[in-house]
C-alpha cells in the first residue's frame, strides 16, 4: 500500500525547482508526500544534478523523509505518478533569444508568449507535451498533469483537447501579482484583507474586477488609483515586463483591469521602442536571464546552501512554483481553494466556447478546477479576446499537423504581427532556426531552404 503522493516534474533542472520544494516543504503538514522525480534532458544533466543536490539538502534541513529521484529518462519515474508537473523549455534560453531577436530585427515585439515569438515556442512545446501526455496514458493514466510550461494556455489547451488529457490543469504568475496589486491599493483605503479579485480571459490576456467583503465592487477604485495616479511605480509587477503607464482613458472605458501583458497590446508601440533600444544594446529578456541563470547556478552549487536565494526572485516567474504547491495540495486534499488556472471554459465565459481552455478564477476540488462564471464582457474586451482564442486555435493546429498555411494564418490574425511580406520573412526566419526542434513541419522548411 502507498504511502503518500509521487509527484514527478518534468523540466527538474530550472532554476525554479528550489523554489517548488520549498512550496512543497511549507504544506508538509497538509500534502503527505513519499517521493519527488526531478528529470530533465541529457544536455540539462549538470543543472539537474546541481538542482537536485539542492533539493535533497533542503529537504533534509526540514527533516522530511521525502525521497528525491533524479533522471534524464521521464519513462523510468512515471509509473505510478499521482501529478506530473512541467516546466520545461524546449530549446532552452538559446531558443527564447532566437524569439525575440528575430522579430526586432525587423522591427516587431519580440517576446517569449506573445506575438512572433510565442507563437514558435508553441510550436515546439506543444508536441512535447503531446508525447508527455502519451507515456503518462501507458504509465501513470490517473495522475493529473499540472502544466505552467509556457504558453501556458495554449499547451494546456492542446493537452486537453488534442491529447484529452481532461486531467490537466495550466497555471500562471501573473494572476497572484494583480491580486496583490489590488490589495495593497484597498488596504491603503482600509479594505484589502478581504479582498476578492476575480479573473477571465486567456493566459497572458486575461482581466480582473475586485470585490470587497461586502460585495461591493472596487474596481472603478483601483482604477483610478493604478491608472490616474502618481502610484503607477509603487506597485510591483512582472519582472520581464517593462513598466509603462497604459492610457487612463482606455482602461477606464474597458471596466476592467488589464494585466501586465496587455501593454504590448494597448501601448504596441511604446513597449516595442523600448525593446528596440534592448535588442541594439544585445539586452533582450532571454540575454538578461541568462546571466541571471548563471550566477543562480553558481549559488545553488554551494553545498551549504539548503533555502531558496533572494536572487531567484529576480527571474520572471515568481510565484509559478508556489502555486503549483497549492494546486496539488488543494485538489489532494479537496480544500476548495479558489484559484486562478487555465482549464475548459465551460460556460465560464459567454463570449467562448464550452470546450475553449480560458484563464479563470476556479474553485480548485479533488475532481479539478470549477470555473466561476464572469458573463459577458464589453465590446473592447470581447473583440480582443475572440481574436486572440481564433489565433491560439490556430497555432493549435499548426503545431499538431505542421501545416504551414495554418501558421501563416496565425502569424496574420496576432495583433502584435504586421500582415503581408514582413510577416512571412518573419515566420521563415523562425521555423529556419529552429529547424531541429520542429520535426512536424520538416517538408515546409525544406521548401525554404
Amino acid at each position: 500500500m502507498k504511502h503518500g503522493i509521487k509527484i514527478v516534474t518534468i523540466g527538474g533542472g530550472s532554476s525554479y525547482t528550489p523554489e517548488l520544494i520549498e512550496g512543497f516543504i511549507l504544506r508538509s503538514d497538509e500534502l503527505k508526500i513519499r517521493e519527488i522525480c526531478l528529470v530533465d534532458i541529457e544536455q540539462g544533466k549538470e543543472k539537474l544534478e546541481i538542482v537536485g543536490a539542492m533539493a535533497k539538502r533542503m529537504i533534509k534541513k526540514a527533516n522530511l523523509d521525502w525521497v528525491v529521484t533524479l533522471s534524464t529518462d521521464r519513462r523510468d519515474v512515471l509509473a505510478d505518478a499521482d501529478y506530473v508537473t512541467t516546466q520545461f523549455r524546449v530549446g532552452g534560453l538559446e531558443a527564447r533569444a532566437k524569439d525575440e531577436r528575430i522579430p526586432l530585427s525587423h522591427g516587431m515585439i519580440g517576446q517569449e508568449t506573445n506575438g512572433a515569438g510565442g507563437i514558435f515556442k508553441a510550436f515546439r512545446t506543444i508536441p512535447v507535451i503531446l508525447d508527455i501526455i502519451h507515456d503518462m496514458e501507458e504509465l501513470c493514466p490517473n495522475a493529473w498533469l499540472i502544466n505552467f510550461t509556457n504558453p501556458a494556455g495554449m499547451v494546456t489547451e492542446a493537452a486537453i483537447n488534442v491529447g484529452g488529457w481532461n486531467k490537466t490543469i495550466g497555471l500562471c504568475n501573473i494572476p497572484i501579482l494583480f491580486e496583490k496589486n489590488c490589495q495593497a491599493v484597498m488596504e491603503t483605503k482600509g479594505q484589502g484583507e478581504d479582498l476578492f479579485v476575480k479573473f477571465a480571459g486567456l493566459n497572458h490576456f486575461h482581466w480582473h474586477r475586485a470585490f470587497t467583503n461586502e460585495g461591493k465592487d472596487v474596481t472603478d477604485v483601483i482604477i483610478e488609483e493604478l491608472y490616474n495616479s502618481n502610484n503607477f511605480n509603487d506597485r510591483e509587477e512582472v519582472a520581464n515586463i517593462r513598466r509603462l503607464p497604459f492610457h487612463y482613458e482606455q482602461v477606464k472605458n474597458l471596466g476592467v483591469l488589464p494585466c501586465s501583458y496587455h501593454r504590448y497590446y494597448y501601448i504596441t508601440q511604446d513597449m516595442l521602442d523600448g525593446q528596440i533600444d534592448d535588442f541594439a544594446s544585445k539586452q533582450t529578456r532571454a540575454e538578461v536571464v541568462m546571466e541571471t541563470e548563471k550566477r543562480l547556478f553558481e549559488l545553488y552549487k554551494d553545498p551549504d546552501l539548503d533555502y531558496k536565494p533572494e536572487e531567484l526572485s529576480k527571474r520572471g516567474g515568481r510565484y509559478y512554483s508556489d502555486a503549483a504547491c497549492e494546486l496539488i495540495n488543494s485538489i489532494e486534499n479537496d480544500k476548495r481553494t479558489i484559484m486562478v488556472v487555465s482549464t475548459q471554459n465551460n460556460g465560464a465565459l459567454s463570449d467562448l466556447s464550452d470546450k475553449s481552455i480560458v484563464e479563470v478564477s476556479s474553485i480548485i476540488t479533488a475532481h479539478g478546477a470549477e470555473p466561476l462564471a464572469w458573463g459577458e464582457f464589453s465590446a473592447g474586451p470581447r473583440a480582443s479576446l475572440q481574436l486572440m482564442k481564433g489565433m491560439e486555435e490556430l497555432v493549435i493546429e499548426a503545431a499538431t499537423t505542421g501545416d504551414y498555411g495554418a501558421a501563416l494564418q496565425a502569424f496574420t490574425l496576432n495583433p502584435l504581427i504586421p500582415s503581408g511580406t514582413v510577416s512571412k520573412k518573419v515566420l521563415d526566419e523562425l521555423f529556419l532556426a529552429h529547424e531541429d526542434y520542429l520535426p512536424l513541419f520538416n517538408e515546409a522548411i525544406a521548401k525554404l531552404k
